[in-house]
């Protein structure tokens, strides 16, 4: 018995051994993985970093990127658009205004009822609406459809007391949040997508006149009365409340930026000098690119692997179009080096863009 109980203590020692040294080699493992996933995240925070040196050296580049812009057409990454705004709002506006807003995956239209400095905003309504996405890279008169039947809808639900007098029509502000060559206050050319679309038969059209063609197909008497980017929408809105604002910028789907500027300041600014002495500039900073952006090797990928690569670095580095793909690739490397969900990838994690990261314009 004595032998026995002997030979069973050395069995359940040996058991006990290598139990134990399984646990050690699974913590020491684990710990790798650990270590492995910190490294990552680590490195990946580093290459982020924007010290007060870099920021100055990135706002000294803007701004060579933004005189260039207003000497000449094409001479900067910087398009500093011509908005032929050069008046914005007092804050006495009054009555019943419609607008079109589109800017990325989604659209809105909105009815607004202004009651000037003593009411301000009265009421405001408004129907957001996502764009499919073959819609995105399909034709132009696919997508402007789809909306004029959405603006459609919802002018139905107009209250009566608002309805247009008799041969007067509705007029509509149309925002839209893309690169547009503006020709006069209610007309511009695309000069190019961004924000993920794609639609070839667009480009180099007046998108006033694309959406003009698709409401008069379904007979909504409506004229566009001004074409603006966003960002000088988001402008014009911070004027109507206060008169000191002269800036704006979105971060948003897409990032950009609008200013006032001294109308002598442009010197490819050919046209009579507007009597207020301003005008507003469209920036596109999104295609804003220097050697002192923090380019990680998640941004770069990302870049080579979009509908326009080498463009819009700006905007694929901080909009929310762009930031939950960069989540999941970093997410997606310490999976694949570090096991940080387990044995297994998740399937879900391969898929580009499965991350949306939900944003709402800001000024």
């Amino acid at each position: 018995m004595g032998k026995v109980a002997v030979g069973a203590a050395v069995v359940c020692a040996a058991a006990v051994c290598a139990a134990a040294a399984l646990v050690v080699r699974h913590r020491m493992i684990s710990s790798r993985k650990w270590t492995r996933s910190v490294s990552i995240l680590k490195e990946f925070g580093e290459k982020c970093e924007t010290p007060i040196g870099k920021l100055r050296q990135l706002a000294d580049a803007m701004d060579v990127e933004m005189h260039a812009g207003l000497a000449s057409e094409g001479g900067s990454k910087l398009s500093m658009l011509i908005s032929y705004v050069d008046n914005l709002p007092t804050g006495d506006e009054e009555g019943l205004y419609y607008a079109l807003d589109l800017g990325g995956t989604n659209f809105r239209v909105l009815r607004v009822h202004l009651g000037g400095k003593e009411k301000g905003v009265i009421s405001q309504e408004f129907d957001e609406v996502s764009i499919p996405p073959q819609l995105m890279t399909g034709s132009s008169e696919g997508l402007f459809d789809f909306i004029a039947a959405a603006l459609a809808k919802f002018v139905e639900s107009e209250p009566e007391g608002f309805h247009p007098p008799p041969g007067r029509q509705r007029e509509l502000g149309f925002t839209f949040s893309f690169p547009v060559k503006q020709t006069s206050i209610a007309s511009g050319t695309l000069i190019k997508w961004t924000k993920g679309f794609s639609i070839d038969d667009t480009v180099g059209e007046d998108v006033v006149g694309e959406l003009t063609k698709s409401l008069e197909k379904i007979g909504l008497d409506m004229r566009v009365a001004a074409l603006v980017n966003d960002t000088i929408g988001t402008l014009a809105g911070g004027r109507f409340y206060n008169q000191d604002v002269i800036a704006a910028v979105i971060l948003g789907t897409g990032t950009n930026a609008a200013y006032v500027e001294h109308a002598h300041a442009i010197p490819k600014w050919h046209g009579l000098m507007p009597k207020s002495g301003d005008m507003v500039i469209n920036m596109e900073w999104g295609n804003f690119r220097s050697s002192h952006l923090p380019l990680t090797e998640y941004d770069q990928d990302l870049d080579a692997e979009s509908l326009n690569p080498g463009e819009q670095i700006f905007e694929k580095l901080l909009s929310g179009m762009y930031l939950g793909e960069i989540v999941r690739r970093a997410l997606l490397k310490m999976a694949e080096e570090a096991e940080f969900f387990g044995d297994t990838v998740p399937p879900k994690l391969k898929i580009p863009f499965i991350l949306r990261y939900a944003t709402k314009p800001c000024q």
